[in-house]
């Protein structure tokens, strides 16, 4: 088994991730976000937790034992396609309509930016998840799909004439 580190996939994705949760951390400071009953509390739900997966995402956690080496990068991958894609809908539909009561208008740098990174998080956290995945699974079937002594009438080929 290989000891590597993230795959640069991962770690872009990760960036993504933390980018998303600096973001929201300056609208909830700079802008005031913090204020506003419910938006705010997400916000600071999407800070932690896009910080939390991120930095589950860089740390080397293939080196764990057992299936834990597997599982923890792939959940947390699927935790911030989650939580980056919960984030880019919210931004979408508060563009359109209330949400909670809040309304977005225009698209200013941090909207820009929080759509930006949310996107490429998604991507790229996808793509290492496909890729893994895709790792997994065998390439080409093994030479010989019928064993002999799994046939029941003893021939072989299974369906020649004796």
């Amino acid at each position: 088994m290989s000891r590597r580190g993230p795959g640069v996939l991962r770690v872009l994705g990760a960036l993504a991730l933390l980018g998303t949760a600096a973001d929201h951390l300056e609208e909830l400071t700079a802008g005031h976000y913090a204020a506003i009953p419910t938006i705010g509390t997400l916000f600071w739900l999407d800070v932690i937790s896009a910080t939390v997966l991120a930095t589950a995402l860089l740390v080397p956690a293939r080196r764990l034992p057992g299936r834990a080496g597997r599982a923890v990068p792939a959940l947390a991958a699927l935790g911030g396609i989650l939580v980056a894609g919960g984030s880019l809908v919210g931004l979408l539909v508060s563009e359109q309509t209330p949400l909670f009561g809040f309304m977005e208008f225009g698209y200013r740098p941090a909207i820009v930016i929080a759509i930006a990174c949310e996107a490429a998080a998604v991507l790229l956290l996808g793509a290492d998840l496909a890729r893994s995945a895709r790792r997994r699974i065998p390439q080409h079937p093994p030479d010989d799909l019928l064993d002999r002594q799994s046939v029941p009438t003893g021939h072989w080929p299974p369906f020649a004439e004796p």
